[in-house]
């Protein structure tokens, strides 16, 4: 029987450009709940990729907004609201090279593909079914499923768990730079692409590109193989 590998990708940054709709659905609530203006896209950098809660407190602190329990999961649930509304009207595309990798893995006997991300799951459906992902296919891990945020392993572990695969046997594919730490932390190689941070910030990947285009199977598995 043949080796198996896992191939995991994160949602926000990696398979789509998610971002801009992220920031616009977050900044309405800053206006709307709270009633404040001037937020602005960069606000939200030090929370990218560590869960909702992370992502609003980001802009909170720089905005002098000391956020109750009950205040930041009423935020959080009228992101999660503004943005689905947003990814319904206008759906992100895949990046490049993101549904090619993915058809080419999934067409072998020997990989299995897993979803892992910090969002919840209604917000990471509207995304993969915006951009044509095949995610019934694959084992599905959002943050709902986990205690702890990035940079914590966990949702990793359980991505490799769930497809039945050990983790030293897997490859992640992340945007962020505690995505790449969670990854590494987890015992994963780890595939960084550019799309949301610079290569100088994600450094501690086994492998970093500007698009998926330039990764294929034979990539993963010689990355993978080289303990």
């Amino acid at each position: 029987m043949a080796k198996l590998y896992g191939l995991i990708f994160d949602v926000d940054g990696v398979i789509a450009d998610t971002e801009p709709p992220t920031a616009e659905a977050s900044i309405r609530v800053f206006e709307d709940l709270f009633g404040v203006k001037g937020v602005k896209r960069e606000d939200f950098e030090a929370g990218l990729g560590c869960g909702p809660e992370a992502y609003v407190k980001a802009a909170a602190e720089i905005h002098g907004l000391q956020l109750t329990d009950d205040q930041l999961a009423q935020a959080v649930r009228m992101r999660e609201e503004n943005f689905i509304k947003l990814l319904k009207k206008s759906p992100s595309p895949a990046f490049p090279g993101v549904l090619e990798l993915m058809e080419a893995a999934l067409g072998r006997q020997n990989f299995r593909l897993a979803i892992a991300t910090s969002s919840s799951r209604e917000m990471s459906e509207v995304i993969l079914k915006g951009a044509g992902i095949p995610y019934d296919k694959m084992a599905y891990v959002t943050g709902s499923d986990v205690k702890n945020k990035k940079p914590h392993p966990e949702i990793f572990l359980l991505a490799a768990q769930r497809m039945g695969i050990a983790p030293a046997d897997c490859a992640v594919i992340e945007d962020t730079p505690d995505g790449v730490r969670a990854a590494k932390a987890a015992g994963t190689k780890c595939i960084a692409v550019t799309n949301t941070a610079t290569a100088e910030k994600l450094s501690g990947a086994d492998l970093i590109c500007n698009s998926l285009e330039k990764v294929d199977i034979e990539t993963i598995i010689q990355m993978i193989e080289a303990r």
